[in-house]
């Protein structure tokens, strides 16, 4: 089968371009011709607060053979980025969709393929969760030029279903991230990070925004004893003042270890390893790639119970749900964790689990739902 792929895709870096890379080089695997084509430009600079949107020396990436064509807010691109693709005569059109900004840009290159492309679009997100006066319009127009979409949450699937109710769909969980290595000897990794071995540690992983609920875990650390240890570690959008406030505010400096960069690939297995719990103490979510890359460590998760997020982590099996964001129930689910040895058990289900959540067994089923609904 003759493939395009239109998403974040290297030279950009974050959890998207992750995804996107691994599946990618699995529909590569299974002998499709592919093209991957991504942006010249993806966000204009008011909508990206963080430090860049492109890999650095410093990471280390699978650097995918893409076609940078589309910018994100020119329409020229867009009809020639569908007229490039469509000299490349694919039999499935694949986009990735997480926000309704990039409704216009990749609704109308899908609009311009030819009767004979199928149309599918990955929804990470189809209500988002930071609300702009364009989203309806946005929406509606992406989602009326695709054939059929790929869902990981049933949250997702839910909100799909509002707004298309006659729309062709595939439920499937969100596959693992696989691609980070082994886990490493837990101690090691928390010497090299420069944290106290001896303490309880806790994570909080990925870029800080602010329904990811740090808040409320700092909140929450407040009422820790000072034998846990909580590590942030991930690159803010936007910034990190209201925070810093907070911890000043609440006085626990002594029990946070801050590494506010974006986190490369090959520091991933470091933070996972070193760390006893991994949570998500979310306002809002669908579903979360976090959860994909703390199950390849064997790594539980206390979650908030938003979204998609317990669909992921199964309550007294692999992790811990907290009913809702609140400090002072996070603050028990978090105790109750250590107090009663939870740890050993969850990894040991983790390990189970995991492997019912292949790219193999993604990317065989997206293909297979794409010929399925296909328009030729």
């Amino acid at each position: 089968m003759k493939i395009t792929f239109l998403s974040t895709l290297y030279p950009y870096r974050g959890g998207i371009a992750q995804f996107n890379a691994n599946l990618y080089r699995e529909l590569e695997k299974q002998q499709h011709t592919l093209q991957a084509v991504t942006f010249t430009r993806q966000y204009p600079d008011f909508l990206f607060p963080g430090e860049t949107q492109l890999v650095t020396e410093k990471d280390v990436v699978d650097p995918i053979p893409t076609k940078r064509w589309l910018d994100s807010i020119n329409p020229f691109t867009y009809w020639s980025t569908a007229r490039k693709i469509k000299q490349f005569e694919p039999d499935l059109l694949i986009t990735k969709y997480w926000m309704t900004f990039f409704g216009p840009s990749l609704g109308t290159v899908a609009k311009k393929m030819r009767p004979s492309t199928t149309r599918i679009s990955i929804l990470d997100n189809v209500i988002p969760h930071e609300h702009r006066f364009f989203d309806k319009p946005f929406n509606r127009y992406f989602l009326k030029h695709n054939d059929g979409f790929v869902v990981m949450s049933d949250s997702v699937l839910k909100d799909l279903l509002s707004l298309k109710p006659d729309a062709k769909y595939l439920r499937i969980d969100h596959p693992l991230y696989d691609h980070f290595g082994e886990r490493l000897e837990r101690d090691a990794a928390c010497v090299k990070l420069g944290i106290d071995p001896s303490k309880k540690i806790i994570l909080f992983f990925g870029f800080i925004r602010d329904y990811k609920g740090l808040d409320i875990l700092l909140d929450a650390t407040a009422s820790l004893s000072d034998d846990y240890c909580v590590v942030v570690a991930g690159e803010v959008y936007g910034s990190f003042e209201k925070y810093e406030q907070q911890i000043q505010k609440l006085g626990i400096q002594n029990k946070l270890k801050l590494f506010n960069h974006y986190i490369g690939d090959q520091e991933v297995p470091l933070y996972f390893s070193g760390a006893d719990v991994c949570v998500l103490p979310y306002k809002s979510a669908t579903q979360s790639g976090i959860t994909s890359i703390a199950m390849h460590f064997n790594l539980p998760i206390i979650a908030t119970d938003t979204g998609g997020l317990k669909e992921l982590v199964h309550h007294e099996k692999t992790g811990l749900i907290v009913d809702q964001p609140d400090a002072s129930l996070l603050t028990k689910s978090i105790q109750r964790y250590f107090n009663e040895g939870l740890k050993e058990a969850f990894a040991q289900q983790l390990e189970v689990e995991k492997t019912k959540h292949s790219w193999a067994n993604f990317s065989s089923k997206l293909v297979d739902f794409s010929k399925e609904i296909s328009r030729k």
